[in-house]
């Protein structure tokens, strides 16, 4: 029996895929195994990959130093950064954090102010976003990944929300990928619209991402 974190090899075709369907099926077929296995990761083995992410993340936001923090709520059981968050604040008075809000499909998403205490609603997945409050612009987005490689490409959820929203944005913020190593691949079949991650933080540590 493989180890009950371990990465379930997917089926490829013994050439390369070229054509759009088979790139698309491909990433489709990679992102819903990732998701699967993460859900089905046991509950000692997400807290332990989780202090070891959050142990990561300390030593590189140390490093690059930002005073505007994005990060996104949890969903599916991904990397849970609520907690995470709310300590990275009260490390300094300066610090602001926010979360990722959809408006419209096809529409770059906006960031809401988000603190501890913050007033909360749900949006039409019923994931938690601030009610009312101020928009800013992070100068570092905490993204969780499905998927990625080690060029920084990633897989979401198919929406392309967070690539138009990084392609919208200027400044450009850092971007840092955040998952449990099971996400890892040798490649996501990245296509022009891809917005890679700078960096990527796993339980393995923090790896500045090749394309960046």
């Amino acid at each position: 029996m493989p180890p009950e974190n371990s990465i379930v090899p997917l089926p490829f075709p013994h050439s390369s895929p070229d054509s759009g369907k088979e790139i698309a099926a491909l990433r489709k077929s990679l992102r819903e195994a990732r998701i699967a296995a993460r859900e089905a990761l046991p509950e000692h083995a997400r807290q332990h990959h989780s202090r070891l992410i959050e142990t990561h993340l300390d030593a590189l936001i140390a490093r690059l130093a930002p005073q505007r923090l994005a990060f996104c709520w949890p969903w599916r059981g991904e990397v849970d950064l609520v907690a995470w968050v709310g300590r990275w604040l009260a490390g300094g008075a300066a610090r602001e954090a926010a979360l990722p809000v959809v408006d419209a499909p096809g529409q770059a998403m906006r960031f809401l102010r988000w603190y501890p205490e913050a007033v909360m609603e749900r949006d039409h997945h019923g994931i938690p976003i601030p009610a009312e409050a101020a928009a800013l612009t992070p100068e570092l987005v905490l993204i969780p990944l499905n998927v990625f490689d080690r060029a920084g490409y990633r897989l979401g959820y198919g929406g392309g929300y967070f690539d138009r929203t990084l392609a919208a944005l200027r400044p450009a913020p850092i971007c840092v990928g955040v998952a449990f190593e099971l996400a890892r691949a040798d490649t996501v079949h990245p296509q022009d619209h891809d917005q890679p991650m700078d960096w990527i933080v796993t339980e393995a540590g923090a790896e500045k991402a090749l394309s960046a």
